[in-house]
């Protein structure tokens, strides 16, 4: 199907947008926060993609993707970084508005924080020349240790909406990488990678989803904890 990846970008998007005015929880006043930790967080995860793309470690299947491109991505590649944490951000304030204990104790943060930061050390230890793995386990180290040394009831609070976001990612990140549908939308070099995978996902995507939605969880956290501060 010619411009999947742009659908797929736009479905995500669109119920959570639409959404976001619901009187009783008004996700949209999150806005000012949340596009500049967005924002933020491409400036990372844009340079990565473009330097991987271009060196084949992943690329696009022309055949599901409307052909504009900007330093040689497709533009759906730059609507994922904007609708996807969308997305996710949107059902984690949803989860915490419905659900104001929906997070993990101190005691379970920490054996879960220690738990994947061993494999993902011992991981990277006997894979660190496959560039996939090394920048994107090297990012996530480096990024959950800072959020757990600094603020581990943060991390307690973002893990169980990751957890949530998760069925969903398997369901869209799926598609991308060719499940139900004849050839991938984004294919992976597997050299660069641990060629390990879940349906058709390669296991650092759940990785690089951490990563990348922690990123903006905790932007948007520091943003809205500013605009409190100005308020008081």
């Amino acid at each position: 199907m010619k411009n999947l990846y742009l659908y797929l970008n736009i479905g995500t998007f669109l119920i959570p947008f639409i959404f976001s005015f619901y009187p009783k929880f008004q996700f949209y006043k999150k806005w000012k926060s949340l596009f500049p930790a967005i924002f933020i967080m491409m400036a990372f995860f844009i340079s990565w993609d473009v330097i991987f793309t271009n060196n084949g470690i992943w690329g696009f299947n022309d055949k599901y993707i409307t052909g504009f491109k900007l330093l040689n991505l497709p533009l759906e590649e730059w609507m994922f970084f904007i609708c996807i944490p969308y997305a996710c951000l949107f059902t984690h304030y949803s989860l915490s508005y419905f659900f104001p204990n929906f997070s993990l104790s101190e005691k379970a943060t920490s054996i879960f924080y220690v738990a994947l930061l061993c494999v993902l050390i011992i991981t990277l230890w006997y894979n660190y020349d496959k560039w996939y793995t090394l920048v994107n386990f090297g990012y996530a180290i480096i990024l959950l240790g800072l959020v757990y040394n600094k603020n581990p009831k943060l991390l307690g609070r973002f893990l169980p909406s990751y957890f949530v976001t998760l069925i969903p990612f398997f369901m869209v990140n799926g598609v991308l990488t060719g499940s139900l549908i004849e050839e991938q939308v984004v294919w992976y070099n597997n050299a660069e990678n641990l060629n390990l995978r879940i349906g058709t996902i390669p296991i650092e995507d759940t990785i690089y989803s951490l990563g990348m939605l922690l990123t903006v969880f905790v932007l948007l956290d520091y943003f809205e904890s500013k605009k409190i501060k100005v308020t008081h």
